[in-house]
């Protein structure tokens, strides 16, 4: 059984930050597929359309009858684990840094065996497991095997931690705090056991509801912070920059209007200096002291998440300038992800379906309520993703975008959502 974590002790300033060495990384292109079904949780393996075989690693072909019919398919990771050990000597070195560290030898049910991670709360050899698929510091997939039944502080292994960002017991910033959506996830965090939660709040004279609620938490500090403005966001970086384990980047301006049915480019420049610049700003200030402090002990700095829109993928016409500024925002987003991969920090996009808040008033339902898109931001930081879809319409919006991007435009000109 898992022993929960402990509150890590208060680093001692004379001694060094740790630099970041991740794990090898080095993968072939059909590889790929795997982490690419990790990063939104899954765990998938090539499956051969001809003779029905799953294969594990990865190939061009079917081992079994040389198809190249090969399809990534979702798997339920159940099997048995065949043997374990435990490595004390490593020349890589991540590694060295971590080490004891176990492996395992798990045949699974679909058929291949597998070499996994072992999580601690896994036995000796003969025993059931499940694999699941994660990623690495390296942004590549690995495979973990798990107990059949978990505990309550399964998260808390400290070599899963190394490939997730759980919240618990690590500092954020929740760039705004005046909306439900900000509040809510303020909310979850600190039910998450966040150790502080800085809150933005761009306008300190507005007396906005919800605020004063979630400042009498002990564990929430309101910050003046306007995305707008290049000094007030460098001012806030140099006060907490260095101490932020996890930003979350949930500012945002959303107007109801395409090109033609409002004149002139105000609003959407007011989406563009949020949705995009804000973001731009934010990234440059924060971004370089997050990097710096990856490998800072049991609570580094770990994630950055965007709080994207599902129209993102394909612009929605009645809020047209809102999909084109998230577009513009989902594809900084990618390049932020680059660059903060050689420290292992995690980059998380999110990309709900419309909100239960002010500006989708006249949206007929199913709408996202912000409790369970905040609940979707805990779960995305605790299984150490990087793209989530929460909400129905989100998810239908995916499957038909994937299916044929070109058909999904054409329903969305004609009127479908």
């Amino acid at each position: 059984m898992t022993m929960p974590m402990m509150r890590p002790k208060r680093k001692n300033p004379i001694l060094r930050t740790r630099q970041m060495n991740l794990p090898p990384g080095a993968r072939g292109r059909v590889a790929l597929g795997l982490t690419a079904a990790a990063a939104e949780g899954r765990f998938e393996l090539q499956t051969c359309a001809d003779c029905a075989c799953v294969q594990y690693p990865p190939r061009e072909v079917c081992h079994q009858c040389l198809s190249p019919h090969l399809q990534w398919r979702t798997q339920s990771g159940e099997g048995v684990l065949l043997g374990s050990t435990t490595l004390h000597h490593s020349n890589d070195l991540f590694f060295r840094e971590r080490l004891p560290w176990r492996l395992g030898l798990v045949h699974l049910d679909a058929g291949p065996t597998v070499m996994t991670h072992l999580h601690g709360d896994v036995g000796q050899a003969p025993q059931r497991v499940r694999v699941g698929a994660r990623l690495d510091r390296a942004g590549q997939a690995v495979l973990i095997a798990f107990p059949t039944e978990g505990d309550a502080h399964m998260a808390d292994d400290k070599m899963l931690r190394e490939m997730t960002s759980d919240p618990k017991f690590r500092k954020v910033l929740v760039t705004d705090g005046k909306t439900e959506v900000g509040q809510a996830i303020v909310r979850a965090l600190v039910k998450a056991g966040a150790d502080i939660v800085w809150v933005g709040h761009a306008e300190p004279w507005k007396k906005l509801g919800g605020l004063e609620d979630i400042s009498a938490l002990s564990q929430v500090t309101l910050v003046p912070l306007d995305l707008t403005n290049g000094r007030s966001v460098t001012e806030l970086a140099g006060e907490i920059g260095g101490k932020v384990d996890i930003v979350i980047n949930n500012a945002e301006v959303h107007r109801n209007f395409g090109i033609g049915a409002r004149r002139g480019t105000d609003a959407a420049k007011s989406e563009m200096e949020i949705n995009y610049f804000g973001f731009l700003r934010l990234a440059q200030e924060f971004g370089p002291a997050l990097m710096g402090r990856s490998a800072d002990g049991a609570t580094g700095a770990t994630a950055w998440v965007n709080l994207l829109s599902i129209y993102a993928l394909s612009n929605f016409p009645p809020h047209g300038t809102f999909s084109a500024s998230k577009a513009a925002a989902h594809s900084l987003a990618q390049c932020l992800r680059a660059e903060m991969r050689p420290a292992g920090i995690r980059v998380i996009n999110l990309f709900p379906g419309p909100i239960d808040d002010d500006w989708n008033q006249q949206m007929p339902p199913p709408k996202l309520a912000p409790a369970t898109l905040a609940a979707a931001i805990v779960k995305a930081l605790r299984d150490g993703v990087e793209d989530v879809y929460p909400g129905d319409v989100a998810q239908e919006w995916l499957e038909r975008w994937r299916d044929n991007p070109k058909v999904l435009e054409r329903e969305l000109a004609a009127g479908g959502g």
